[in-house]
């Protein structure tokens, strides 16, 4: 009597953190007297709501490089311009893809900023197929970043596409 047994895939949850911070930067974008403010107040909620995000910051393409808007860290990054396809920032604006980076000291492609970096992640922002940015963080332990950190900052990247700077 009755049918076959279906199984469907369980989708993971978000975890409850991220689910905050997400409307926290929904208030926080709503809240900022422009685009440039609002998404200067994104990264600073990003930096304090996750120990493990030292450093923040976004950057815009402009022509063939991306170009560094808002970010919040202990200290600046010598990188403000840097080519597309150049380094893990490069490598993602050009193919579109999230990069997550367990160990920088690994991987030829990173740019070294801060001797405390030992993982980076760096999420894509689009608009419609078109990459118009990213979100770069890194991170001072091994690993720091996974794929519920790419999850989350993919929503984060949605929310700050409509912010970029227009020409």
């Amino acid at each position: 009597m009755g049918g076959a047994a279906v199984s469907h895939r369980v989708l993971e949850e978000r975890p409850a953190a991220h689910g905050d911070a997400l409307n926290l930067v929904r208030v926080a974008i709503a809240e900022a007297a422009g685009p440039e403010a609002a998404a200067q107040r994104v990264v600073d909620v990003l930096h304090d709501r996750f120990p493990a995000y030292d450093w923040i910051g976004v950057y815009w393409v402009e022509g063939d490089d991306l170009v560094l808007g808002p970010w919040t860290g202990p200290e600046a990054t010598e990188h403000t311009r840097i080519p597309i396809g150049t380094g893990v920032c490069g490598a993602a604006a050009a193919s579109g893809m999230t990069e997550i980076v367990p160990d920088v000291n690994a991987d030829p492609r990173y740019l070294s900023c801060f001797a405390s970096t030992q993982s980076e992640i760096v999420v894509p922002i689009f608009d419609g197929e078109r990459v118009v940015g990213e979100i770069d963080v890194d991170g001072s332990d091994l690993d720091a970043f996974d794929q519920a950190d790419a999850r989350f900052l993919e929503e984060v990247a949605a929310l700050l596409a409509p912010l970029r700077p227009r020409a």
